[in-house]
């Protein structure tokens, strides 16, 4: 009985011993499986950490690297400087008048040159120019006469040349007529466009700020005083010189259109040879004149000759205080006709050029003087020789 009990004992022992055994084998089961799943768990956030990471800095880097090969947007284009925005413009490029030849039409030309400063003191050093505009139909056949007039001056004078489309003639590289021809329409004598080509010119020469006085040439036209004398006149002159008067009768009052009123009235309608000078201030309130101009472009047509008329009959209106109510340019019209006379070689002395230059008297910024005309027209080509040898000696021309 006792060895029976002893046995079973034994017997219990073990069981328990194999139980426990058990249990402690599933038990590192678990401690190893819920470290494996930590383990797992923690490498997998560590890993998108890591990516997390990475995709907030690649970003940054890259948009880096864009923003450094992305080249800058384009810029508008700037009508007023000739540039785009982007351009860096000092005052020196924003001054620097375009060239003659631009492709602007006479809607965008006449507004750019209507722009003015309302400060008058100019912030930089400037020398007043003389804007030669010559209205031509061609050639200017006396060229060789105003390269004599105008050598030694640069800097001190523009010249502007308006011709007939058709003319494609190119002048010498060393002559002052050389690119000087601006963007030109077909012009009809007396007819209203050219007073068209008049204001092309106008608007062309306001581009360069530097030029203070304009005035208005032909082909036929040839210099009476030497530069210095010519440049002293215009640039000191207190008025501008645009030939103004009332004249009854059929070439006068009898050209006005009664339809132009209110605009203009038969009392205001004035007479005038077309080649005028003028101040900055003027010419750039004949470009920008959108009030009388359009009047006269729709009924001064056919034998009213707009250019005898628009420009006597608006500076009268609108600037008669800073008129002189002259032309500088002498013309004969003693022999009668719609044309002035004409000279011709055989016309051309020592006695007659002398003659041109103080034959009459006229006042000048409030004195007497015996200056009264700086230009004279109409000559020939076949006078050009003539001219040459005896106009630079008369004139004293620098040589």
């Amino acid at each position: 009985m006792k060895g029976e009990n002893s046995n079973q004992s034994i017997s219990y022992w073990k069981l328990f011993n194999a139980q426990m055994h058990f249990f402690n084998v599933l038990s590192y089961f678990l401690l190893f499986g819920c470290g494996l799943s930590l383990g797992v768990i923690l490498s997998f956030h560590l890993k998108n950490y890591s990516l997390a990471l990475h995709i907030t800095q690649l970003p940054l880097s890259t948009r880096s690297a864009s923003t450094l090969a992305q080249p800058p947007p384009s810029q508008p284009f700037n009508p007023v400087s000739g540039t785009s925005h982007g351009d860096r413009i000092g005052l020196t490029e924003f001054l620097e008048p375009p060239h003659v030849m631009h492709d602007m039409d006479d809607k965008e030309l006449l507004w750019r040159a209507s722009l003015a400063p309302r400060i008058p003191q100019y912030p930089f050093h400037r020398v007043p120019k003389v804007a030669f505009l010559f209205l031509t139909k061609g050639p200017v056949p006396l060229a060789p006469l105003w390269e004599k007039f105008f050598k030694g001056h640069q800097g001190l004078y523009s010249i502007y040349v308006h011709s007939d489309p058709s003319f494609n003639l190119t002048e010498p590289e060393g002559s002052v007529f050389h690119g000087r021809r601006i963007p030109s329409k077909e012009v009809e004598w007396g007819n209203v466009n050219m007073i068209e080509a008049e204001r092309r010119l106008l608007a062309n020469a306001l581009m360069d700020y530097s030029n203070q006085r304009f005035v208005l040439l032909s082909e036929a036209c040839i210099p009476l005083f030497n530069f210095s004398t010519v440049y002293s006149y215009l640039i000191n002159s207190t008025q501008s010189f645009v030939e103004s008067y009332d004249l009854p009768g059929p070439v006068g009052r009898g050209r006005y259109n009664r339809r132009m009123r209110p605009q203009v009235t038969i009392q205001q309608w004035r007479k005038g040879a077309q080649w005028f000078e003028m101040d900055r201030d003027l010419a750039i309130e004949v470009v920008s004149d959108q009030i009388y101009f359009p009047v006269f472009q729709k009924y001064c047509k056919g034998a009213c000759y707009a250019d005898e008329h628009y420009l006597p009959t608006f500076v009268t209106m609108k600037f008669a205080n800073k008129n002189s109510n002259r032309t500088l340019t002498w013309v004969d019209w003693s022999k009668g006709g719609p044309h002035p006379a004409k000279f011709i070689r055989t016309n051309v002395t020592v006695e007659f050029l002398e003659r041109l230059r103080s034959q009459s008297q006229c006042q000048y910024n409030g004195n007497t003087t015996d200056i009264c005309h700086l230009f004279a027209r109409k000559f020939s080509p076949d006078a050009l020789y003539r001219l040459l040898k005896f106009a630079p000696k008369v004139m004293q021309f620098h040589e």
